[in-house]
Formats: structure tokens, C-alpha cells, sequence
């Protein structure tokens, strides 16, 4: 799964650190899903979108080989 979420929080000018205290986790659980290192839960993924005004599969989506 990818993400656009670094796109994302540059269109806001959100910090990593200001969408971590808006969805309630850390600066490094932020950088560790745009980095793909870490696929978000179900929860947090809802909330990051809701973040954004956005739908969840305009922020994840899937790649052919998932």
C-alpha cells in the first residue's frame, strides 16, 4: 500500500508533528507510513483522511502487486 500523505500535509502546510497531535500518535508513526514503512490501522487511516477532507482511498491506495 503507498500513500500521498507527505502531498497531503504540504497542501495544508501541516508539519508532521500537527497532523501526529490531530490524529493522536506520534511524529514518528507519521513519517514511518509516508515513508511506507508502517501501514496505518483501519482507525487511524479514517482519521488522517478525515484530517484532510478527503476519502480514504485518496490518501492509500493499493499497488498491482498488493
Amino acid at each position: 500500500m503507498k500513500n500521498n500523505l507527505k502531498v497531503e500535509r504540504a497542501i495544508k502546510n501541516f508539519t508532521q508533528e500537527d497532523l501526529a497531535k490531530q490524529v493522536g500518535v506520534s511524529r514518528q508513526t507519521i513519517n514511518a507510513i509516508e515513508l511506507n514503512k508502517y501501514i496505518p490501522s483501519t482507525t487511524l487511516a479514517l482519521k488522517i483522511a478525515r484530517t484532510f477532507e478527503k476519502k480514504i482511498e485518496d490518501i492509500f491506495f493499493l499497488e498491482e502487486t498488493d
